[in-house]
């Protein structure tokens, strides 16, 4: 990501932080209406997801430019999502939700060049975690 786009999600971060329960809210119902069958990869209490999802999103925006301080977390958890079964065709679909949660949630504030920099955001995100996937699938293919 260029510092432009860093800085871009992080006003807009900045923008919903204060509502990001309702921001969240907001992400999984139009998860569900993408693919209903998507919220068998979300157990638990919905408020405990919507808090997961708060604190993944501050952890991302508070990493940017940090590659090497959020690569190892994102690999890890792209080993535990791929053993839940979450493959590329999930981030595809959480990606699609998060960018219409946030144009929605930003209003006019979500210029093209807001959403270039949260695609770019979220693409590093899902390469690093389901590139992970990939590498245990060739891993276990190869022994």
């Amino acid at each position: 990501m260029t510092p432009a786009q860093i800085a871009q999600v992080r006003k807009s971060y900045a923008q919903i932080v204060l509502n990001l329960e309702q921001v969240a809210a907001l992400f999984y119902q139009r998860l569900l209406e993408l693919d209903p069958s998507a919220g068998s990869m979300f157990r638990g209490d919905p408020i405990m997801q919507r808090t997961k999802l708060g604190a993944a999103l501050a952890s991302l925006v508070g990493s940017l430019g940090q590659v090497d301080r959020i690569l190892p977390a994102l690999r890890a958890l792209g080993r535990a999502q791929a053993r839940k079964g979450i493959n590329a065709e999930h981030y595809a679909l959480v990606g699609e939700a998060l960018i219409w949660t946030l144009d929605h949630a930003l209003h006019d504030d979500f210029t093209a060049e807001t959403r270039r920099a949260w695609i770019a955001a979220f693409g590093f995100v899902a390469w690093a975690m389901t590139g992970v996937a990939e590498e245990d699938w060739c891993e276990a293919e190869a022994a």
